[in-house]
């Protein structure tokens, strides 16, 4: 049987998604351990990222095919009472043979998330990155629209030895202040290695005047990761949501 199941984590002290032979303080690793323990054999699950050490996840989409006798909500309660605090499985049911989580994604959605108050964000510390002063928004804005739609994102990609396509699509970048917040939210068909933690770092350094909106275009042409900004920290960021047809 084929199971869909909806997670939230706080990956702050995992060394992100993927199970890694040299540790096992991995998401996959934990969710993985607990249901090849449930069912007796080694069960794989199969995520619809694989987010970096350290980033968060309030909706991560996994598929697992195993079999048992327990039913979807005894599955997700047996789960829940051996993953570790900071792991959550919310919703859990049976999907179509078909469904693989990562190749029937349509798009996903991201959030960064930033602290520019006075004041230091004692309970969001492990969520946020702490800005030292206030950038320019409507010029991150401005240099955010360079970036959506379809593009070589080769410039924004921290893997030095990708040999796929690093063409993107990036239909949304929606950049608001809420109070001390600001936050920057990303929507599209998929993201390179590191881009969106890549893309933030850049469109900050414009709004702290480092760059201009108008010398987007030119980096992205370059197709070089050493012209773009820093890879934001780890931290400020969650996956929000997987779509699905």
């Amino acid at each position: 049987m084929n199971y869909k199941m909806t997670i939230s984590y706080d990956g702050s002290r995992y060394q992100g998604w993927e199970h890694q032979p040299t540790t096992d303080m991995t998401i996959q690793g934990k969710l993985e351990n607990v249901l090849s323990t449930m069912v007796g054999v080694p069960v794989e699950v199969i995520g619809a990222g694989r987010t970096d050490a350290g980033v968060h996840a309030k909706a991560m989409v996994a598929n697992a095919k195993f079999d048992t006798t327990m039913k979807p909500e005894e599955i997700k309660d047996y789960m829940n009472r051996y993953l570790p605090d900071d792991i959550s499985v919310n919703d859990l049911r049976i999907a179509a043979e078909g469904f693989h989580s990562r190749y029937k994604a349509m798009g996903k959605t991201y959030r960064y998330t930033c602290y520019i108050g006075k004041e230091k964000p004692v309970f969001d510390r492990k969520y946020v990155n702490v800005l030292e002063g206030v950038p320019n928004i409507e010029k991150m804005r401005q240099a955010a629209s360079y970036l959506m739609g379809s593009h070589d994102f080769a410039s924004f990609c921290g893997n030095p030895r990708m040999k796929k396509s690093t063409v993107r699509k990036v239909d949304k970048i929606e950049i608001l202040q809420k109070g001390d917040y600001l936050t920057l939210e990303y929507h599209g068909s998929g993201f390179l290695q590191y881009m969106v933690r890549i893309l933030t770092g850049t469109l900050l350094e414009v709004g702290f005047g480092k760059r201009t909106p108008e010398s987007i275009p030119d980096l992205i042409e370059a197709k070089d990761r050493s012209l773009a900004g820093p890879t934001a920290p780890a931290k400020g960021l969650c996956m929000i949501k997987v779509d699905y047809e």
